[in-house]
């Protein structure tokens, strides 16, 4: 029996196709879950649960007293209705018998409008002196979308929330679809929209099915919903001064905006000091050419642009720290309707219109985070300072209710708090909460989706870059919480193909040609040792210490003569007397020939130098 039940062990229990094991979504979502709020805040009085969206619901057996409008009632022992109730007191039978009469009283119906709110002081203030949260922010959850090799610069989220773009400084852009990613989050597409130059700016239509791409070069790009390109703007003739007579931009861009009502306009901004208004259906030329105003003349770059929510204005951040807003209107022409002159003391970032055309948001180079109202542009409703910015694409944000203001922060070199988000509040105009999102990268660009109730924020440095996506599981609806919960799919049997064997009968040794012995002789014909060929005479530069550069001469004469230890003189001696400085040595000592002749030989008398006769 003991052997028989060794052998039973190697068998399965069951035969068929096995169902499933599911996975709890508790358990997926603890496993995205983002540490404590202690380290993930850093204001003491921010809550844990600060969010915004849609409450939790209610538990079935209590109501929460937040829910109550007006003063408070008397306590109930067992209505729960009545904490709920919206209207004018109910007349008391004076005898004190709430008790009694809440059956009653639950059946009777209200007549009449609602009172008006009263804030109670429970409502307004907490336990410790200080009001308490009037936001849910949705950070309890955290993925990251990877795939980029350096900063994740340029962030954009379709309408309805399905498909997410991010563009990074390694040249790429990535697609990332929602619906049909799993837990491994891994992008369906990659496009690299202009050679050698980063991508800046990305941009949905208002229908979803074009984006548009600005890179660092001056022609923007049209893709469609699947990253397919449709066209590319034309650049303009950099020979021509004067910009409005350009068919295009003639050097970098730097950013660009769809219009949010008309699928064919789109709007850009560029480094040599102009923006556009262009019509998708004509790459060939622009609609209009905007020339900001400068305090000198000049060309200064255009660091940033924006549409406001209806498309009838653009406000346009200029390199000398100014913004101005143009109104689009008939015969209207690049002189500003609204002029701020050094808005900011450095180069601004990002801009952004409520939706209610109240308030235009700044964000700059030097830090700061600048609320504007439109109605009066003189002096700044806020600034919000210490908020380092080491990136030209870092921008603002809106939460959907727009009650607040999102902003991301660089890592400076010194700094142990990492990248953070910054959360402010509009009405208040103070800071809600700083959210942790990296230790060593810096926040670029932020968004909050209105449909996901998602926050994502774009990080990075120069080795590699992410968009980070936070949703609470509660309060967020698709978006995040589809891709999580879908595991990958494992592999099965039937997935296995055997990869293809092809016999080429030719390359068999048996029907295979005889290898050719021509490159081998040429080969040997160039070895002198093996083809036995005699040394040619040398002719020109040599080697070996021998001709060439020694020029005639051995190599260590030649150094001599190069380092001006050896001179060669009779160049510059007169050959005369040359000869006569062996005259006394010859005719004392006399060598060859002329001893012979010395007996006979007429007594030799050369003359002097002539030089004076000639000069007579």
């Amino acid at each position: 029996m003991e052997g028989d039940d060794e052998i039973r062990a190697h068998f399965p229990l069951s035969f068929g196709k096995k169902t499933k094991s599911k996975t709890s979504l508790e358990s997926i979502h603890n496993a995205t879950r983002r540490p404590t709020p202690s380290s993930s805040s850093t204001n003491p009085n921010a809550d844990a649960d600060v969010a915004i969206g849609p409450p939790r619901p209610p538990p079935s057996s209590s109501v929460d007293d937040d829910l109550e409008i007006g003063p408070p009632r008397p306590s109930s022992s067992h209505s729960v209705g009545a904490d709920v109730e919206i209207g004018p007191p109910r007349p008391s039978d004076g005898g004190g018998g709430d008790e009694d009469d809440s059956d009653d009283d639950e059946d009777e119906g209200m007549v009449g409008p609602p009172r008006p709110p009263v804030d109670s002081d429970e409502d307004e203030m907490s336990d410790d002196g200080e009001e308490g949260p009037r936001f849910r922010i949705p950070l309890s959850n955290e993925i990251v979308l990877k795939g980029h090799t350096k900063v994740v610069s340029s962030l954009a989220i379709d309408h309805s929330g399905s498909r997410v773009l991010s563009g990074s400084y390694d040249y790429t852009v990535r697609m990332y679809d929602f619906q049909g990613m799993n837990a491994r989050l891994e992008s369906f597409r990659q496009i690299e929209p202009s050679e050698g130059h980063q991508v800046r700016s990305l941009s949905w239509s208002p229908s979803a099915d074009r984006f548009l791409c600005v890179t660092g070069s001056a022609q923007a790009k049209i893709y469609d919903r699947d990253g397919l390109t449709l066209g590319e703007f034309m650049k303009g003739d950099m020979y021509i001064r004067d910009l409005k007579n350009t068919k295009g931009h003639i050097t970098g861009l730097t950013c660009g905006e769809w219009h949010p009502k008309t699928k064919e306009t789109i709007l850009t901004s560029s480094e040599d000091g102009s923006l556009r208004i262009w019509d998708v259906n004509d790459f060939k030329s622009q609609k209009q050419v905007i020339k900001p105003k400068l305090a000198r003349p000049g060309r200064v770059p255009v660091t940033t642009c924006t549409w406001n929510r209806e498309g009838k204005s653009i406000a346009g951040g200029i390199g000398d720290g100014s913004i101005q807003v143009w109104s689009i209107k008939p015969g209207w022409g690049s002189r500003p309707d609204i002029y701020v002159a050094n808005a900011h003391s450095d180069e601004i970032t990002g801009l952004k219109f409520s939706s209610d055309g109240r308030i235009l948001l700044s964000r700059s180079f030097d830090g700061t985070l600048k609320v504007w109202d439109l109605r009066q542009m003189k002096t700044e409703l806020k600034s919000f300072e210490d908020l380092p910015n080491h990136y030209p694409q870092t921008n603002v944000a809106f939460s959907p209710d727009e009650q607040l203001l999102l902003t991301g922060t660089s890592v400076e070199r010194d700094s142990t708090t990492g990248g953070l988000l910054c959360v402010f509040d509009r009405q208040k105009l103070e800071l809600v909460s700083k959210v942790g999102i990296s230790p060593t990268c810096s926040v670029v660009q932020c968004a909050w989706h209105p449909k996901l109730n998602q926050i994502f924020a774009t990080v990075g440095d120069k080795h590699h870059g992410g968009t980070h996506v936070l949703y609470d599981p509660t309060i967020s609806a698709r978006g995040a919480l589809v891709c999580v919960a879908r595991a990958p799919r494992k592999k099965s049997i039937d997935d296995f193909q055997a990869e293809p064997v092809i016999h080429n009968p030719h390359a068999l040794p048996l029907f295979r040609d005889q290898p050719s012995r021509k490159r081998q002789r040429e080969k040997i014909l160039k070895d002198p040792l093996k083809s036995h060929k005699p040394e040619a005479p040398m002719n020109g530069p040599g080697f070996g210490g021998r001709v060439g550069v020694t020029k005639g001469s051995l190599l260590t004469q030649y150094l001599l003569k190069q380092g001006g230890m050896i001179k060669e003189t009779w160049m510059d001696e007169d050959p005369r007397e040359a000869i006569l400085k062996y005259a006394d040595v010859a005719k004392k000592d006399p060598k060859y020939i002329a001893p012979a002749y010395a007996e006979t030989q007429p007594k030799t008398i050369l003359a002097e130098s002539d030089s004076e006769d000639e000069g007579k």
